[in-house]
């Protein structure tokens, strides 16, 4: 297996498949890399050489105990991103993973970054503030620590098999596959990477990296995300961009990567290649 080392010794893993103009994924909370399968698949077979990491904690990098927030998350990727000399990249990051790309693409993206994509991202911030009064109040988030902390292997199947992929919306076909993966995902790591990446996701503010961002970017979101609401998210985040394109699905959910790989694959890759 793959691994780089940190500038704090952390190690990172990450899978990097074929050739040409590259296209990094950053995955959401609380899963890995393996979350962009249909994605990574569907890019190599398009002639892309794709790279996606494991975030500090999750999947199969190390189980560190400190760090677990935005600016050790960047500078992590810039890390995988340096040591495989990678430039003219695209960047696209999920939810989490989404705030992990405008952090990164605002601080170390300078002549390495081509475009950059935010799917179902939770930038610019989640949480409600004086700032931010639509945000959502503390309260959500400490029930998701809670929940994490009293009984980890419940609270994940519940997200997976309701919410996340819209599974408890009428007349939904819940697929236990994919809830199993997503379980699995999550279960796989650290539960202090988990429980510290709650703040780091909702409690970042990120509006000044992204009118810091200077390449095209693509805010893509369901309007039935129920895990980050769109209103607050990609509305906001597309009026900060300095070059943003727009895209609202209809009845998509948050995890509609993989319950609507189908179209938002081709829709990702013809910003890619626009």
């Amino acid at each position: 297996m793959s691994y780089i080392k940190t500038k704090d010794g952390t190690e990172i893993f990450y899978k990097d498949w074929g050739s040409g103009q590259p296209i990094v994924f950053h995955h959401g909370w609380p899963l890995s890399g393996d979350d962009w399968d249909a994605q990574m698949l569907f890019f190599v077979l398009h002639g892309y050489r794709v790279i996606a990491h494991d975030r500090r904690g999750h999947g199969r990098s190390a189980q560190v105990s400190n760090g677990h927030d935005m600016d050790h998350y960047a500078a992590d990727v810039a890390a995988v991103t340096e040591a495989l000399d990678l430039r003219d990249a695209v960047h696209i990051g999920h939810s989490t993973g989404g705030g992990e790309v405008a952090r990164y693409v605002a601080r170390y993206g300078k002549n390495r970054v081509a475009k950059a994509i935010l799917v179902g991202a939770v930038p610019p911030i989640m949480l409600k503030t004086q700032a931010n009064p639509e945000g959502l109040p503390i309260e959500v988030f400490d029930g998701f620590r809670n929940a994490l902390a009293a009984n980890r292997a419940q609270f994940y199947r519940d997200v997976a098999a309701g919410p996340f992929y819209g599974f408890n919306r009428s007349g939904a076909e819940p697929m236990e596959g994919v809830i199993e993966n997503w379980w699995r995902q999550g279960m796989n790591r650290s539960a202090k990477a988990h429980y510290d990446g709650i703040k780091a996701f909702s409690e970042t503010d990120f509006t000044e990296d992204l009118q810091s961002i200077t390449v095209p970017t693509l805010v893509m979101h369901g309007d039935d995300d129920q895990i980050v609401p769109y209103k607050n998210s990609a509305l906001l985040s597309a009026k900060l961009l300095k070059h943003a394109s727009l895209k609202v699905y209809p009845g998509f959910p948050h995890g509609m990567l993989t319950t609507h790989a189908d179209v938002l694959n081709e829709d990702l890759l013809a910003f890619v290649k626009s």
